[in-house]
């Protein structure tokens, strides 16, 4: 696994030079894309150019974030599937193999299993086409119980519940695993060492603020990795590398804080947090 870097998740805006830059800067080892982005840089170079910009930073192809609506009225699903394949082939082309999406652990309309049938079949077929280009495809669980309540129908929101749901997509299909949501949804270690390497896509860490219950949590008021002691990092990364997890890892702090610092110093606190993190772990 290597150390991923996401700009927008310490509220920083970045063209994909820029974040590129900063994560040589600052010891990462990989960065996230914005793929409409990368497609307009394609358009006015070529792919071969992309892929030059991260060999010359000696970066690696983090994570995009799937680019459809895929959730709403079925005519804006039908029109994005046909985008899918577009961007399938630009991700294959210039390696960048992981994509994923969100989730939600409730519904107004939908009780469970319609839910999880309407989850299939708008699903599957993404996870098809992306399978055909070689793209792995992670789905992300949402854990905290404040945000299911008042909600009609709760839906998947446990690890394990998405792995079904994920085996259910096809082989190209684990999780976008987060530190946050895992510990939120009361998910345990024996369970999380469990896992493959194939079971995860993508991975997201942070920690919690101190003194509030966990099914007080609010989802948006985290910390960095490591910043309270809350969620225990060092135990979270080693299991990863126990099971040999090979992809990104990324800090989502969603801190208030952080987004509020200037960019040199939200990066200079997010990468010291993600070597702190890896050197708890015993990670090398």
């Amino acid at each position: 696994m290597f150390k991923n870097l996401n700009p927008g998740m310490i509220g920083i805006h970045a063209s994909l030079s820029g974040a590129l830059e900063m994560a040589a800067q600052h010891g990462f080892d990989g960065v996230d894309l914005h793929l409409p982005d990368v497609a307009d840089m394609v358009r006015r170079t070529s792919p071969e150019e992309v892929k030059g910009l991260f060999e010359r930073s000696g970066q690696r192809p983090g994570n995009w974030g799937l680019p459809i609506e895929w959730h709403g009225a079925r005519q804006k699903w039908t029109e994005g599937r046909a985008s899918v394949r577009t961007c399938a082939a630009l991700a294959r082309d210039i390696g960048a193999l992981r994509t994923t999406t969100v989730v939600m652990p409730w519904s107004d309309e939908r009780a469970f299993d319609e839910n999880y049938a309407f989850h299939v079949e708008r699903l599957k077929p993404v996870a098809e086409v992306l399978g055909e280009h070689g793209c792995l495809f992670g789905l992300e669980f949402i854990g905290p119980k404040t945000l299911r309540l008042g909600r009609k129908y709760e839906f998947i929101y446990t690890m394990e519940g998405m792995l079904a749901l994920c085996r259910d997509l096809g082989p190209n299909v684990g999780l976008l695993l987060d530190l946050w949501h895992w510990y939120t949804s009361r998910g345990t270690w024996e369970d999380l060492a469990k896992l493959s390497n194939d079971d995860i896509v993508n991975v997201h860490v942070n920690d919690a603020p101190a003194g509030i219950p966990v099914d007080e949590q609010i989802d948006n008021r985290r910390c960095l990795p490591g910043e309270t002691g809350v969620l225990d990092i060092a135990r979270f990364l080693g299991v990863l590398d126990a099971i040999g997890y090979d992809g990104p890892v990324t800090a989502e702090p969603f801190s208030a804080r952080v987004n509020t610092l200037s960019p040199q110093d939200a990066l200079r606190e997010t990468s010291e947090a993600m070597h702190r993190a890896w050197d708890a772990a015993g990670i090398t």
